[in-house]
């Protein structure tokens, strides 16, 4: 009688909740993340099949070399200006325009080798062009990345997008490769040109609102020799750049000229040496996985001790070993130079105020390019000279005598993750009034703002 008679209706289903994204992976990272992986899509084959639409025009080891010398060539030319310039102007507006000279230049390439017989030096002059692309992109590209992750987390962050960009390369490698062999390169090449389209129209939608904008500066060289004071002034960033100006000349030579020749006398073929880069691509991957879980306290020495490795795959191609052990060469190889990308990643991002990461990129990139259009212009005649074996042979004592040079910094080996924040630290020092300790030592610099890059 005194009930209530209303009728009872269910409690409504709660809405499932999506999967909540970590905090370091917001819009931006999201964005650069997601262009990563087309360009990593399209350039990892595009990679192969220049070499091979060399080889296939009538060149030989000398016209291959001159071909990724003059990739390199402006990239040491333009690279500094373009890193002055990034830390100028709103970087994601130089991303694009990279991006878009790019594409047009890979996009001409695949018409040149898809309608005719291309020549050498129109293949060296579209190929130009992208790298002059990627001396302005390389810089813009890194110091938009680390400035947008913070704090603690930054290490997996740049883990994750590490491993998301060599995943990427990892496909690339495979397909690129198998394209060639089917199809031929300049279906590979407009696969790339493609590859940059969509990758400039994501970085077109980045939001740089949290950058504060620049002061007036004293002009392009004022900046520059700004950036060169914060270069030389850190004995670990310097002597690392000068041992990988050294060790990427060698391999580059190793990969861009001895690899398709061996492949194509030893191994099969573009199919072969496509599995064996992605072999190479496999390793990065479960490099940059583990490095979402693992925090080396010294970032540089463990990343120094996962360079000697990167020696070994000229080693192979200089006996040469079977395709299967040359795969877990290049994958063991992969896996802990992933190691030393990720802890040089994460220590730039925590020793270098934002307002100049982009500048520091381009010494960082400059430095370690500059020899490698001169090694990819002498592998040719390094080898008609010494022999393919004893270059190869020399090239893996190289990588091996500099990076066993660079432990004896004592920077590099003292340099530590920092494990709070860089604000954090500063406040607490300054609250017990003491000043804070020289980035030498592995400190964070007194002025740095971390989370305000690849």
């Amino acid at each position: 009688m005194g009930g209530d008679s209303r009728p009872v209706t269910a409690a409504p289903a709660p809405t499932p909740r999506r999967p909540r994204r970590p905090d370091w992976a917001g819009r931006n990272y999201t964005l650069l993340t997601a262009a990563a992986v087309a360009t990593g899509l399209g350039g990892n084959g595009a990679l192969i099949a220049a070499a091979f639409a060399v080889l296939d025009a009538g060149g030989d080891s000398g016209d291959v070399g001159l071909v990724a010398a003059s990739r390199t060539l402006p990239l040491v030319l333009f690279l500094l200006i373009g890193g002055a310039i990034s830390d100028r102007v709103p970087r994601h507006h130089v991303m694009v325009a990279a991006n878009a000279l790019s594409c047009v230049s890979q996009a001409a390439f695949a018409v040149l080798v898809l309608t005719g017989e291309p020549r050498i030096w129109q293949m060296m002059l579209l190929t130009a062009l992208g790298g002059t692309g990627q001396a302005f992109f390389g810089p813009a590209a890194e110091g938009m990345l680390m400035s947008t992750v913070s704090g603690e987390q930054a290490g997996r962050a740049f883990a994750v997008f590490r491993m998301a960009m060599q995943g990427a390369s990892l496909g690339g490698a495979a397909l690129g490769g198998a394209l060639v062999a089917a199809v031929g390169p300049g279906w590979v090449l407009a696969v790339d040109a493609a590859a940059f389209a969509v990758a400039g129209g994501l970085r077109s939608f980045l939001d740089v609102s949290h950058i504060a904008p620049r002061a007036p500066g004293g002009g392009m060289l004022a900046d520059l020799r700004d950036g060169w004071r914060e270069f030389i002034g850190r004995p670990w960033l310097w002597s690392i750049v000068v041992a990988f100006s050294i060790a990427n000349a060698v391999v580059g030579a190793a990969d861009a000229v001895y690899g398709p020749l061996v492949a194509r006398d030893s191994l099969g073929g573009a199919g072969p040496w496509g599995l064996a880069l992605a072999a190479f691509g496999a390793g990065t991957v479960a490099g940059a996985l583990l490095m979402t879980r693992w925090k080396p306290r010294r970032l540089l020495l463990a990343g120094m001790l996962g360079i000697f490795p990167l020696a070994l795959p000229s080693a192979a191609l200089a006996v040469p070993v079977p395709i299967g052990v040359l795969f877990a060469v290049m994958f063991v190889a992969g896996a802990t130079v992933e190691i030393f990308g990720v802890s040089w990643m994460t220590a730039i991002h925590q020793e270098i105020p934002e307002e100049k990461l982009s500048r520091i990129s381009a010494y960082d990139w400059f430095g370690s390019i500059a020899l490698m259009p001169l090694a990819a212009a002498a592998a040719g005649p390094t080898e008609s000279a010494f022999g393919r074996t004893a270059a190869l042979w020399g090239c893996a004592a190289l990588v091996t005598v500099v990076t066993g040079a660079v432990l004896c910094v004592p920077e590099v080996r003292n340099l530590r993750r920092h494990t709070g924040s860089v604000p954090e630290e500063k406040e607490a020092k300054e609250e017990k009034g003491a000043k804070p300790e020289p980035a030498a030592n592995g400190s964070a610099d007194a002025e740095r703002s971390v989370g305000g890059l690849g």
